[in-house]
């Protein structure tokens, strides 16, 4: 790895190395963020853990540009950090007992 000694740059090329470092280190975390949620479907069943509230389950509905849309079972929409997901067991839509119909 190169090394860069700051002693001996001038106040202009600091600026100019410091705006390359961020657009580096933005452009590596939005490339982790693509990379996490691609192990994602839109439709997918999803569960994470949301601060004070009990684990959330829900389905994936949209991709953003660093989060992803998540739909309850109860309607509520989250905007999630890609990184904080699970994959969910499917929702079992097996109608009840109390459901069937006889047919003759």
């Amino acid at each position: 790895m190169t090394r860069i000694n700051i002693d001996q740059l001038t106040e202009a090329e600091l600026i100019d190395l410091n705006r390359s470092v961020v657009e580096r280190l933005k452009f590596l975390q939005h490339m982790r963020a693509h990379s996490a949620m691609m192990r994602f479907s839109i439709g997918q069943r999803v569960v994470f853990d949301a601060p004070g509230q009990p684990q959330v389950t829900g389905v994936l509905v949209k991709y953003n540009k660093k989060t992803v849309s998540v739909v309850t079972d109860e309607g509520v929409q989250w905007n999630v950090s890609p990184g904080l997901l699970r994959h969910a067991e499917p929702k079992d839509i097996t109608p009840g007992a109390g459901n069937v119909v006889k047919l003759k």
